[in-house]
């Protein structure tokens, strides 16, 4: 199916899924748009998103799909209006509709217990999710509409190809790291060599998926720390950090917001 067709056909299933006029809410995106193709809906910067219903939360307390990993992806993909192949979204840009969707259907508010890093007592807190913000990149520096990007490695001086994850490539390469996990007893999850092995396009204009991992698996860990460093720099995302402060110490941190059975279930039941 052509990318025109894939359109046409996402664009009937948003009028499908927004004929009963369900409220709905212009949620700027991460990325802003910037980095997606000039054909792509997101180039906007918005998405738009429908209040959660009662509907979708039977979606999240599925247990068929929480025991298969999919129920938020379900629920993401029930909520968004705007005709988009799930698929082509930037990883950061889901986690910008998986906050504010969260606050469509629950509010700011986010409860939850954490330890003190230096007391080590178990706080309660409420986390306001509306001081959550965009990840800041200066934009200017890159081409419009391109979302891959060139760097050269400082050790090994190789020139490496890289883009910027999205959902498809996310679900594609959790997958890989469950069947290695099975395939090779004691190898542990593999997720930094996976995630590099998916991000790199070519290594000196070499787009072989065999060496890319070849080299992905030698690479030195300072080229490692460099390349994984440039891609999070390039790569939109909302700053999920907030300001900590421990009524028991005083200890004061920026920490990041803990993703506890709350976010989706503020009742704490499944």
């Amino acid at each position: 199916m052509d990318e025109k067709q894939l359109i046409e056909n996402l664009k009937q299933e948003h009028q499908t899924k927004n004929q009963e006029g369900y409220p709905s809410e212009t949620v700027t995106l991460p990325s802003k748009g910037y980095f997606y193709s000039e054909e792509h809906p997101f180039a906007t910067g918005e998405v738009e998103l429908k209040y959660p219903t009662a509907r979708e939360e039977d979606i999240l307390t599925s247990k068929n799909l929480i025991t298969k990993g999919l129920a938020i992806d379900t629920f993401l993909k029930a909520v968004i209006l705007t005709p988009v192949d799930y698929d082509s979204i930037f990883l950061g840009d889901k986690n910008g509709i998986m906050f504010a969707s969260r606050i469509l259907a629950y509010g700011t508010d986010y409860p939850v217990k954490l330890k003190c890093p230096s007391c080590q007592e178990q706080i309660s807190l409420n986390i306001d999710l509306s001081n959550l913000s965009a990840k800041e990149i200066d934009f200017e520096k890159y081409l419009k509409g391109i979302s891959e990007f060139e760097v050269d490695l400082p050790n090994s001086k190789k020139r490496i190809k890289y883009k910027i994850l999205t959902s498809g490539d996310e679900s594609a390469l959790t997958e890989e790291i469950k069947r290695t996990k099975k395939k090779i007893a004691g190898s542990g999850d593999a997720e930094v060599t996976t995630r590099l092995k998916y991000a790199i396009i070519s290594i000196d204009g070499d787009t072989s998926r065999a060496n890319v991992a070849k080299f992905v698996d030698s690479m030195l860990s300072r080229d490692s720390l460099f390349l994984r460093g440039e891609i999070v720099n390039t790569s939109p995302d909302i700053e999920s950090i907030f300001d900590f402060v421990c009524p028991e110490c005083g200890h004061s941190d920026e920490l990041n917001v803990p993703m506890e059975i709350s976010f989706f279930w503020p009742s704490g039941k499944l």
